[in-house]
Order: structure tokens, then sequence, then C-alpha cells
């Protein structure tokens, strides 16, 4: 079975865009630099898989038949994944398994979301809601914010996590996102800053919030007997992948304060990559904060830390960008943006850059980086995909 490995990728960057530009011309600018950082041409790619999350959001319905067609694909498989938040991680597995399987030798994979800045603010909440149990939590207005903060209420009742803790996640990932040209709020602010902005839905602030993006990613990947070498570039596999779903309502759930199909899809990831100890063997990580307390829960569910103690290993500055295990070096959805089909994409984007040492923020150290572990999810850890990229 052939190695799936990243040969490129781009972000065209997460922000609010009023400049009249569409995901037509975020799609065109992406590809163009993916297939450029790739060094690779168009007629190279032999299928492609599209992500966005929500037709109704983007007021295009079949989306992926005509931004490939905007990109110049043509003739080739072309086909859409939908994941909510993790769509773009879903497109990332299916590019994966169509490598994996012989199906396709070269897959461009491309995430756009245009949530941010052609539709109103209650109403793009008003969506998402409905991205649960329409029925029962959406019509109810039931937000996502609502159910993140219940989730994370019962993780700080249960370890003590507390607030201080969730706002120096929102400090970490804004002040990391300085310096990275792709992102949408890069910020320098304290714990006190966090704790004073407005109450969206207790313990959250609003600084503890990812806002609302527009933006697209693309990235390469392809079966590595056929991938051409890049001369002083080491190579990237992406060396495992899980899924696993959970209960669409948190109230169905057993243990409502972790993301338990987060750990199920960790767990297949590590186990395809021959990772038997994550937590010592991961060099970076780009997880899934939708929310800052998210970000703790994601560290414990992906074995990374012991349950309840991502909030004290996060003080220690194990995670920060000098840390043994640099997380959302990017600044994760809080501080590079929340761009649902992309997110899951720039991730691996990012992590790629990273251990291949080309990205814009190398981490510190003697940058020896060869795992990385990319973690994204839809709903409130209802469906979740989990990556491991090896530099080899």
């Amino acid at each position: 079975m052939p190695d799936a490995v990243v040969l490129g990728g781009s972000v065209h960057p997460f922000a609010r865009y009023k400049d009249g530009s569409t995901p037509r011309d975020w799609t065109r600018r992406v590809v163009a630099q993916a297939l450029a950082d790739a060094r690779i041409s168009l007629a190279d790619v032999d299928a492609m898989v599209f992500a966005m999350e929500s037709d109704h959001l983007a007021l295009q319905l079949s989306p992926g038949a005509l931004l490939a067609d905007e990109a110049g694909i043509i003739g080739i498989p072309v086909h859409r994944v939908e994941a909510g938040g993790a769509s773009g991680a879903a497109a990332v597995r299916a590019a994966y398994a169509q490598v994996r399987a012989g199906l396709a030798r070269c897959v461009l994979v491309i995430g756009v979301e245009h949530a941010a800045s052609h539709l109103r603010g209650r109403d793009v909440a008003f969506l998402y809601g409905l991205s649960f149990d329409a029925d029962i939590e959406g019509f109810a207005g039931v937000t996502a914010a609502n159910l993140y903060a219940l989730s994370m209420a019962l993780h700080m009742q249960r370890y003590g996590t507390n607030e201080d803790d969730i706002a120096a996640v929102s400090v970490k990932n804004h002040g990391n996102a300085i310096g990275n040209p792709w992102a949408h709020l890069p910020m320098d602010i304290s714990i006190d800053d966090v704790l004073r902005s407005p109450v969206v839905s207790t313990p959250y602030k609003r600084l503890d919030c990812s806002p609302l993006s527009d933006g697209a990613a693309a990235l390469v990947i392809a079966d590595a007997r056929w991938a051409p070498a890049t001369p002083g570039r080491p190579r990237v596999r992406i060396a495992g992948s899980g899924c696993a779903n959970d209960h669409v309502r948190l109230g169905d759930r057993s243990e409502p304060h972790r993301f338990s199909a987060k750990s199920k899809a960790a767990r297949a990831a590590y186990e395809a990559a021959g990772v038997r100890d994550p937590a010592r063997s991961m060099d970076v990580a780009e997880v899934y904060d939708a929310f800052a307390g998210a970000e703790l829960q994601a560290i414990e569910d992906l074995l990374l830390a012991a349950p309840g103690q991502a909030a004290r290993e996060l003080r220690a500055g194990r995670f920060s960008a000098g840390g043994s295990l640099p997380v959302n070096l990017s600044g994760g959805l809080i501080g590079q943006g929340g761009v649902p089909g992309a997110t899951g994409i720039a991730q691996v984007v990012t992590l790629e850059r990273i251990l291949s040492g080309r990205y814009h923020r190398q981490p510190a150290g003697d940058g020896d980086f060869r795992w990385g572990v990319a973690d994204a999810h839809g709903g409130i850890g209802t469906v979740c995909f989990v990556h491991v990229l090896e530099r080899t």
C-alpha cells in the first residue's frame, strides 16, 4: 500500500473580506499557490476533493463543481465532502484514502468557506445551530457557544479547571497568530483582557471564542512512489488517519465533559502510524479550538496529556511556542480564524511546513521536529478526524 505524502499547500488568509472578492477568487489563488509550492502543474492532478460546510452559508448549491471549474480542473474525478467544522479534515482523509487505495496518484484538496462577510452574524449563528439537532436544539435557539460552554463547565467541575486556565489558551493562541500572514486575529493580550471581555456563554468570554472567517486552503497529497522529490526539502507523509463519531446531543453521552470520539480517532491514527506513546512522540500539534476550553479538552483526548492535566501543563509552558510540544503555533481557530471548509486543510499545510523546516513562524529549539498531529471536529466533538504526520 503506497505512502501518502504531502507535496505542498497554501492558505488564502483567513479574514472578513469586504473587498468584493469571493470564493471564486480565493480558490483560483490558493490552488495556484499550492501547485507552485508542490512544484507540479495542474496536469499532474488526477483527482480532486472539495470541502465546504454549508451551501446555505455560501448561497451556492453544488459549490465543488463550480469551484473546480473556476480553478481549471476538468475531466478528472471531483467530489465534495462535508463534516461540519471538520469538513476540511474530512477532505484530507478522503484524499489520503484515494492515494492509499491506488485510486489516484496525485489529489488536490481544496477547502473554502464564505461565512463572515456576506451574511448577518445572527443568521450565521442560527445556521450553525441547525448543524446540531435542528429539531431539538437549533430551532429552540441553542447555539454552539451554549453547547461548548456546557461541556467545558462539566470539565471544570470534574477537574478543577478554571477561567484563568481557559483565558491562558486565548492569550497563547492570539499571540501565536502574530507573525502569521494567514491569521485573522493576531493580538497581544493578557489574561485580564480575556476575563474582562463580554460574557458569551459562561464560562466563555468573547476573547475565548474563535471568529467567523472567510478564506480558503489547498493541499496536494500524492503517492510517494510517483511524487517528485524536492531538493533540500524533507518529505512529510500522512502516517496515520483516524475518524470516529459520537452522539449528536451532549445529553446522550456518557462523558459529556470530554470528546470521546476524538480519543477513538486519535488511537486509530496513532496505531496506523506506529506511535505507541503520543505524549512523548508528538513534537507539534494543531488542534480544534473553536472555543478556548476545547483546546484543553482536545489535548487530553488526543492523549497528549492525562485527563484534567492539560491546564497545568499549559501553565508550565509545555504547549507554548518555545515548549516541548507547541500547540496551535498558527494561532488555531482563535487566532488564525475559523473557516470550516478550510481549517482541517490549513492545519496539515501548517504541520507540513513546520516538519519540513519552512514555516513562517518556525518553532524555537533545535528544529528537529519529526512528528505532528492535526485534529478537527464537527459539532461538539461529534465527528472527529485526526491525522498524524511524519517527516521522513
